[in-house]
């Protein structure tokens, strides 16, 4: 069971600026938020610790790196072998995320390519042949339009 920890606003004004950037350094964020840098480097530690900040990463732009397609495809398996086809999954290049779902699909993945024609191979020739696999759909991204998600406000006592 995950603890849930309560946060103060000036947690959720920490959080709030990491998730907008996470690289910014700990004086350049207390000079922003106005706090003392060595609270700010003990709250951050402490929300690490807690588990509430998971990890501090990269949001890569695919098409600069050459990944044109994205496309999710829904897959349909047997669930007997699962982690078959869960292990197999993760071993295409390409694919960047695996959810288990509940609704007409069991799996959904998240897979990028350079091109349309290598996307067609990845699922025809590598995920429609992975043992287990019984149906596939997919879906390409034609656009995104995405926003950035906000820090939930803190509840009231």
């Amino acid at each position: 069971m995950i603890s849930v920890y309560k946060i103060d606003d000036l947690d959720l004004k920490i959080l709030e600026e990491l998730s907008n950037d996470a690289s910014i350094s700990v004086p350049r964020l207390s000079r922003k938020i106005n706090i003392n840098a060595s609270v700010v480097y003990s709250r951050i530690k402490r929300l690490v610790k807690r588990g509430i900040i998971r990890k501090f990463t990269i949001l890569m732009n695919d098409e600069a790196l050459g990944f044109n397609v994205k496309a999710l495809t829904g897959i349909n398996m047997d669930s007997k072998l699962r982690d078959n086809v869960l292990n197999e999954l993760f071993r295409i290049p390409g694919v960047t995320e695996v959810s288990e779902v509940t609704g007409r699909f069991d799996i959904l993945v998240t897979m990028n390519s350079h091109s349309l024609d290598e996307m067609h191979q990845l699922i025809s020739e590598r995920v429609g042949r992975i043992e287990g696999v019984q149906k596939t759909e997919t879906f390409i991204e034609m656009r995104k339009t995405a926003r950035e998600i906000p820090i939930p406000p803190k509840k009231q006592e």
